[in-house]
């Protein structure tokens, strides 16, 4: 069996290629940057395909052969070109489905987020509600939004098609969350959203691969495929106990001031509109979405997903917290 695993560069799609290498899988990958797998042993193997997903004739060649898809590439930012969100979350993902089908993929997992579904109230226990490109916040979920219902409209028999959403993935070498919160804290810049005691769900990334791996090898299972599930740890915390987990875990101070959650979000109201004509180097500091994230609670009803994927989490939140503490003391 070869599995095409898209965007194996970043944190998330290179434990994704592993988790499935290990298992005996040969794995094939597609991004612009070497994904640093290449000939993992572990009874599979790992070939890398250079490009890009909105590259037809990349596509084209990543394919060919190839038995299921993981499609994890995706223009990931909380600002930036709307054309670009378009061109890579949107048409990227129509371009590789329909490439598959034609080189007679079997199973196509389509990787999304909790976000494609949030209006921006607070989620308490919620399931895997129906992806809303129209209500979605941000460029990055209303894209992803639209690729998620481009997915999984393309589920049929002989070509079944999962979407999973990994809710805030973090662990020891990421970039997007853990090291922003981290250098933002160190440096003075990182607020409590309102008092800090909104309850999140996040996914330590050896449970989001291992799920993941489980959502492929269940892909045409009645319970699984044609339909979007959340994957958390399932051990929602207050926001003001995760960030300081995470900022301790690194050696540096937890946020000790906070701003009025409302504030924030007219502030990051503001910013966006600000960015959208001068856009900076680096992420925008505060955004009307992040604001959101960091001031409701957002925690999700497991169940449906580990009965439809057969999985549940290995690295408890505070193990995960450990490991993550141990990753900073080696440096």
């Amino acid at each position: 069996m070869t599995v095409l695993v898209t965007g194996a560069s970043g944190l998330l799609g290179r434990a994704v290629a592993a988790e499935i290498a290990d298992r005996g899988v040969r794995v094939r990958t597609l991004q612009r940057r070497p994904s640093g797998l290449a000939g993992r042993g572990g009874g599979g193997s790992v070939a890398d395909v250079a490009g890009s997903v909105t590259d037809a004739a990349a596509v084209a060649r990543a394919v060919e052969g190839v038995d299921a898809v993981v499609h994890l590439a995706a223009k990931v930012s909380l600002a930036g070109d709307p054309d670009e969100f378009t061109a890579v979350n949107v048409e990227g993902t129509r371009l590789l489905l329909d490439a598959a089908e034609r080189a007679g993929v079997a199973r196509f997992v389509q990787i999304s987020s909790p976000s494609v579904a949030h209006a921006g109230s607070s989620l308490v226990g919620a399931g895997a509600e129906p992806a809303d490109p129209a209500r979605a916040r941000g460029l990055y979920a209303r894209t992803k939004a639209e690729g998620e219902l481009i997915a999984l409209a393309h589920d049929r028999p002989g070509f079944a098609v999962v979407a999973v959403r990994p809710h805030l993935v973090w662990g020891p070498g990421d970039t997007q969350l853990v090291e922003r919160i981290v250098d933002r804290a160190r440096h003075g810049r990182l607020p409590l959203l309102g008092d800090g005691t909104a309850l999140i769900d996040s996914t330590y990334i050896d449970n989001a691969a291992t799920a993941i791996a489980s959502a492929l090898e269940r892909a045409a299972h009645p319970d699984a495929h044609g339909r979007p599930f959340v994957v958390t740890n399932g051990e929602p915390r207050p926001v003001a106990e995760l960030l300081a987990g995470i900022c301790l875990a690194a050696g540096v101070r937890p946020p000790r001031w906070s701003v009025p959650a409302g504030l924030a979000r007219a502030a990051g109201g503001a910013v966006e509109r600000w960015w959208a004509v001068r856009p900076g180097t680096d992420e925008p500091p505060m955004t009307r979405f992040l604001a959101e994230q960091l001031s409701t609670a957002h925690w999700f009803d497991q169940r449906a997903t580990r009965h439809a994927l057969a999985w549940a989490p290995s690295v408890s939140l505070d193990e995960g917290l450990r490991r993550l503490a141990a990753h900073y003391a080696a440096r």
